[in-house]
């Protein structure tokens, strides 16, 4: 997927963070793996997906 920035950040995909639900949007430094990016955060990655 190739994202071009074009100043209006509500243009640029986002997704929720599978740890804290918290919006992620797209970041140019995830460009390469955007589809597999699911933590916001090192804590939320460290913290994990919560069961049940």
């Amino acid at each position: 997927m190739t994202v071009r920035f074009k100043g209006n950040k509500q243009s640029l995909p986002s997704r929720p963070c599978a740890a804290c639900g918290r919006e992620m949007t797209w970041r140019k430094s995830w460009a390469k793996n955007w589809e597999q990016v699911k933590y916001c955060s090192d804590a939320c990655r460290r913290k994990g997906v919560p069961h049940g």
